[in-house]
C-alpha cells in the first residue's frame, strides 16, 4: 500500500532564535513519543520556550507529564500553544489555568 503523502504519526522539530526555542510537534504525543518531545526541547539551550502543539491530534498522561516537567524547568518562560484536543485534555486535567497556557 502506498503511504506517500501520509502525515507522520509523530514529529518534533526545534527552531531557535537567540535564547528562544520553538518546538513544533505534530501527530500523536503518548508514552512512546512524549520523551522525544521533551528531549527535543531540552537539547537546545534556551531561556524561553514555545511548545507548539497546534498540530497534535492525541495527547495522553505521558504528554501531560512532559509539559509539567517543562513548566518546572522553565517557570515563567514556557508558552504552550495547544490544538483543540490538547486544550481539552489540559482542561480535564485541571491545568487550563496555568500561566503557560494562553486563554482560549
Amino acid at each position: 500500500m502506498d503511504q506517500e503523502g501520509t502525515p507522520p504519526v509523530f514529529s518534533a522539530r526545534a527552531e531557535t532564535d537567540g535564547d528562544h526555542v520553538r518546538v513544533v510537534v505534530c501527530g500523536e504525543v503518548d508514552m512512546a513519543t512524549a520523551d522525544t518531545m521533551l528531549q527535543t526541547v531540552l537539547r537546545e539551550p534556551a531561556a524561553r520556550v514555545t511548545l507548539d502543539l497546534r498540530a497534535v491530534t492525541f495527547f495522553d498522561s505521558a504528554a501531560i507529564h512532559a509539559v509539567v516537567q517543562l513548566s518546572q524547568r522553565y517557570p515563567e518562560a514556557l508558552t504552550v500553544l495547544p490544538s483543540r484536543q490538547v486544550r481539552r485534555v489540559l482542561e480535564i486535567s485541571g491545568l487550563a489555568g496555568q500561566g503557560w497556557l494562553p486563554p482560549a
